[in-house]
């Protein structure tokens, strides 16, 4: 099949309900690893501890150091019935206290409403914007930052059908962030410990950090069968100087770069040029990877096992190959390998 004619219907695959993690393993780096190798087609079942084996001296391992927080708000309208207030960004002119959010009930929430979220905080609704989207602005006498951490709930993903617990705020965060700005994780990073990374700089990789804000546009499916009309969504990132400076260096003397996550990868392909070579900067990216596209700066991924006809999986079965990726998928659900947020990994060599 030529790149070109792949349709939105052959990203599609049945998942066991019970496969799907609603919790991570006990121990980050104890969850399954797939390692996919491209130039043999042969699938090794190991766990992600493993990785290092995989792993040369003088390869890059890029690590998307963006944090989650928590941005669901559930609390009460004047009627005293419920509402929530998913927040996604701030907006661009209004400050800190002014967002773009989601709200439920959309009908209900309209300009001039209020929702009462705890003592000392509340959402007022400002406008209707394209979308189904509200602007929105927090009413609190705290710093935001503290009366999210306060009033906040972690934004677990739609397919763990659970509440969030004090235990997600620590395990759907990888132990590397640091730059606040994400509704979900990074999820290929959670299964790094501290232990892991030393162990990888130990072996003379070098540990290369950048940032993308991961949009609530990442649980979306694409609905039409057509990817090409899938409206694709954009999302915020920066890579510094010394981080490009780092890779480009890596790949001069032949080491291999590891994106860990699809997020890395979008980051790393936005700001590379024609030969692969990657330019410091910030910005909001657009970036729809699906088969049929030339890589210009990853050679090895890390990536979690994503929902049907996403583009998260349209990304790795371009990278990995689109037969080869599918194969994967059948093998790791027919073997009892966990799904998504906190599911296991697989590494694509």
């Amino acid at each position: 099949m030529r790149d070109d004619t792949y349709h939105t219907s052959d990203f599609e695959f049945e998942l066991p309900a019970e496969q799907i993690a609603q919790y991570p393993v006990e121990r980050r780096d104890r969850s399954r690893l797939m390692l996919v190798d491209r130039a043999s087609g042969e699938l090794i079942h190991r766990h992600f501890s493993d990785l290092p084996e995989f792993v040369r001296p003088g390869d890059a391992i890029v690590l998307n150091e963006t944090r989650v927080f928590p941005a669901r708000l559930v609390g009460r309208r004047a009627s005293g019935a419920p509402a929530e207030i998913f927040l996604l960004h701030p907006s661009a002119e209004g400050g800190e206290r002014t967002w773009t959010a989601l709200v439920r009930p959309g009908s209900k929430l309209r300009p001039g409403r209020r929702v009462e979220i705890g003592e000392e905080l509340a959402v007022e609704i400002l406008d209707a914007l394209p979308g189904g989207e509200r602007l929105v602005r927090l009413e609190t006498p705290l710093d935001v930052e503290r009366a999210l951490e306060r009033y906040g709930e972690v934004p677990l993903p739609p397919y763990v059908r659970r509440a969030a617990t004090e235990r997600d705020r620590e395990r759907y965060q990888t132990v590397y962030a640091r730059e606040r700005g994400s509704v979900a994780a990074p999820t290929a990073g959670l299964h790094f410990t501290p232990e892991l990374l030393a162990q990888l700089e130990a072996l003379g990789a070098q540990l290369v950090r950048l940032t993308l804000h991961v949009g609530v546009g990442t649980f979306r499916p694409v609905e039409t069968e057509d990817p090409a009309e899938h409206p694709m969504h954009r999302e915020w990132y920066r890579v510094t100087a010394e981080a490009a400076a780092s890779l480009n260096a890596t790949r001069e003397r032949g080491g291999a770069i590891w994106a860990v996550g699809t997020t890395s990868v979008r980051t790393l392909e936005t700001v590379a040029d024609e030969a692969g070579r990657v330019r410091g900067g910030e910005g909001w990216t657009g970036i729809f990877i699906r088969p049929g596209y030339r890589f210009r700066a990853v050679d090895r991924m890390v990536t979690n096992f994503h929902l049907p006809r996403s583009t998260l999986l349209m990304l790795v079965s371009a990278f990995a190959g689109y037969e080869l990726a599918m194969e994967a998928y059948r093998t790791a659900v027919g073997d009892g390998y966990r799904f998504y947020s906190y599911g296991d990994s697989m590494a694509i060599l």
